[in-house]
């Protein structure tokens, strides 16, 4: 891993496409309105491979396993924390590698309480390019990069 922006958490994100171009979208559990809808993201242990650590978080988080890849973002997309949210101790932000997969699953796949931790509520397909609207304003300009990234997977 690059020690580019060593003062933020190291972390995976995944978009999931639908076989026609739709995205999986988690609501957060706990989390009040309106900006509580995001993808699979989480944390990257020492060590382990950026593309493990995201196959990982996307079955942690939503049970599936049944991907095919598509692509990642190109070095780190990173943001800062706002003071409030600084939960993860030394870290002021995180960075995050993004991976693009589509989704050769059947939907009875994905289960939300696939892990001990719960991380959403609620689930549901939507367009790539809503998602930055959609997300709490701290992470908005990262979505808007992921969403520029993958827009050539937005479709069937």
């Amino acid at each position: 891993m690059s020690d580019d922006y060593p003062n933020h958490r190291p972390n995976v994100g995944v978009v999931l496409f639908h076989p026609d171009g739709r995205v999986w979208l988690g609501k957060r559990a706990n989390t009040p309105d309106p900006w509580n809808w995001q993808f699979p993201q989480g944390g990257v242990d020492k060590g382990e491979d950026l593309y493990a650590a995201a196959l990982r978080e996307l079955e942690e988080e939503t049970g599936v396993r049944s991907v095919d890849y598509l692509g990642r973002t190109e070095g780190w997309i990173a943001y800062d924390f706002p003071p409030e949210a600084r939960k993860f101790g030394k870290w002021i932000g995180q960075k995050q590698a993004w991976f693009a997969l589509r989704f050769i699953g059947e939907e009875s796949e994905i289960r939300l309480d696939a892990h001990h931790q719960v991380e959403f509520e609620a689930w549901r397909w939507g367009r790539l390019d809503e998602t930055p609207g959609l997300i709490i304003p701290f992470k908005r300009a990262a979505y808007e990069q992921v969403a520029a990234a993958f827009g050539k997977f937005a479709g069937p």
